[in-house]
């Protein structure tokens, strides 16, 4: 028997009146079908089955309160027969939740997709080891679905503990999901393109080695698969932890509670030695890396440099769609979902609550552009490739340092001027998931190579969709290089809730009076700034671009400054 627990159906709710019960003790019910209708202090919801079934008990008469994730009635699922087997397929949390509507008029938002046709030959593989239900855990703070992208295996393909399974896509960025232990894949529940559901069952799999059963079990992973990308193996800050074991499948072994203690010390996997098998990081290591840190006075590797490469810094700020040719008069209409949903919720909420104001300059940059061709070579022998956006990043921590109101943000109700410890500079990166804005930490403190080898990394990592929620959290102020797709303004919008972003256009050489009045050819970039009008005004964003503009003109000087 397993127990439906209400879900939240409302920011701030915590009960509802049940006003009608559609079914009744004894009834037989299928998916998605309507079985009760709650009122909470704004709509009426309805509420639809999980799955079919037959109801064994209802714990909330009709008129009387119901909590919200406390159980509101009782079923027996298909797959757990008549003696009752199964309930261990309840989670302990609320498991295979609802879509609700929002007004008993409408229909469910979503209905979870039909499984996925399984091959024909699939049922010879395998055994008939303990069929599991692998639930899809946490991915997120605040997601509830995700849209699957990829299935790298099919139905009676044998898995491995830790081997890629499927890629799903939520609204911040792209999750690799891996196989919890070894066995034969029984049942993909989701197909490819379809929206799964947090706490539903993904996928079935028998248990290698595992007795023969009739009996389903229901697995959470004990924390959320961790969407970091793997950095390559020859990349030059951390070249000898990335030299380590690793699975069979390309992909660093280690435990999802290993992987959540990992989070906590915002620490990097590819940075601890693993000593078990295969180079599988355990807790011990992790203990042990730990420990050594505090004796050695190191920072955390989320503050540090990092390693893996990426062909180019600057990215647009703007996200493509991709389109093709069509029969006039035939509209294609796809979901907005993913990171460009993200993007959209993100600009309405910045152009709607934050006064924007645009600040335009030219920069002469021939001789950074110079400075910059000497040093590549020594750059590429410990394999980074030197770009400008390093220069123009170390020069914006360098400005901040002398004007720290444009790396400060407003809190909430625009009453306290918040400052910031680092300078932590995001890069809008235009990647196949759409615009993605990760930032580099502490660049105030990070040297010209270090910031090269983070500019790669989450280059690349944001153009796969495969950014860690570390990286995109806890930016200060941004850049958007529109110049890398050829364009020369733009009037970007804040990437609340900093105070401040630049787009650097694409630099042109052009036709300058030097001191003397001769007409020499100088490399000319044109810059926006985009600032907020509640904290910043143009004078206070006028000096500061100076400052900044000083240091890229005149590139050695920022040598005085460097520690």
């Amino acid at each position: 028997m397993t127990e439906f627990k209400l879900p939240d159906i409302g920011e701030g709710i915590v009960e509802c009146e049940v006003m009608e019960w559609k079914i009744a003790e004894g009834d037989t019910i299928a998916e998605d079908q309507p079985v009760v209708e709650v009122m909470t202090d704004k709509a009426l919801v309805e509420i639809t089955a999980p799955e079919a079934g037959v109801v064994t008990r209802l714990h909330v008469a009709k008129g009387e309160m119901a909590r919200v994730h406390a159980p509101l009635f009782a079923y027996r699922g298909e797959h757990q027969g008549g003696d009752g087997q199964g309930e261990e397929a309840q989670a302990d949390s609320e498991d295979n939740t609802p879509e609700l509507a929002e007004s008993a008029a409408e229909a469910p938002v979503h209905k979870q997709a039909e499984p996925v046709e399984p091959p024909s030959s699939s049922s010879e593989k395998g055994g008939a080891g303990r069929r599991v239900d692998f639930i899809l855990p946490d991915i997120g703070e605040g997601i509830v679905e995700c849209e699957i992208v990829e299935w790298h295996v099919a139905q009676g393909d044998e898995i491995s503990e830790d081997q890629r399974l499927v890629d799903v896509m939520t609204d911040k960025a792209m999750v690799e999901i891996t196989a919890p232990e070894d066995g034969v894949v029984a049942e993909l529940y989701v197909a490819k393109g379809e929206m799964a559901k947090v706490h539903a069952p993904l996928f079935a799999y028998q248990v290698a080695g595992a007795a023969a059963a009739g009996e389903t079990l229901a697995v959470e992973e004990a924390s959320p698969p961790t969407p970091t990308p793997t950095p390559k193996s020859d990349s030059p800050v951390h070249k000898a932890a990335s030299e380590g074991g690793k699975g069979p499948y390309g992909r660093i072994p280690a435990s999802p509670a290993v992987r959540r203690l990992i989070r906590e010390h915002q620490l990097r996997l590819e940075d601890i030695p693993g000593s078990g098998r295969q180079g599988r990081v355990l807790k011990e290591d992790v203990l042990s890396f730990l420990d050594g840190a505090r004796h050695s006075g190191a920072v955390s590797a989320a503050d540090s440099g990092s390693d893996s490469g990426a062909e180019s810094a600057g990215t647009g700020s703007l996200a493509g769609t991709d389109g093709t040719a069509r029969d006039e008069g035939e509209v294609r209409v796809e979901p907005l979902r993913g990171v460009r949903a993200a993007m959209a919720r993100q600009m309405v909420a910045a152009a709607s609550s934050v006064p924007h104001f645009q600040y335009g300059e030219e920069i002469d940059v021939t001789d950074l552009l110079a400075l910059r061709g000497r040093l590549k070579p020594q750059a590429a022998a410990r394999d980074v490739k030197l770009t400008l956006m390093p220069f123009f990043i170390k020069a914006l921590a360098l400005a901040i340092d002398e004007h720290p109101l444009v790396n400060a943000r407003l809190n909430d109700e625009a009453t306290e001027i918040h400052y910031p410890p680092h300078c932590n500079v995001g890069m809008a990166v235009d990647g196949k998931a759409g615009l993605m804005v990760p930032n580099i930490k502490g660049c105030e403190r990070l040297s010209l190579l270090e910031i090269a080898a983070e500019v790669q990394r989450l280059t690349e990592a944001a153009r796969e969709g495969r950014v860690a929620a570390s990286d995109l959290k806890g930016g200060t102020i941004s850049i958007s290089n529109i110049g890398a797709l050829g364009g020369t303004y733009a009037a970007p919008i804040i990437n609340i809730p900093e105070s401040a972003i630049v787009a650097i256009g694409k630099t042109q050489w052009l036709p300058r009076f030097d001191e003397a009045g001769q007409v020499v050819r100088r490399g000319i970039m044109t810059v926006t700034w985009a600032g907020d009008h509640r904290l910043l005004d143009g004078g206070t964003i006028a000096r500061f671009c100076n400052a900044w503009k000083g240091y890229l003109e005149d590139p050695e000087s920022m040598l005085l400054h460097l520690s």
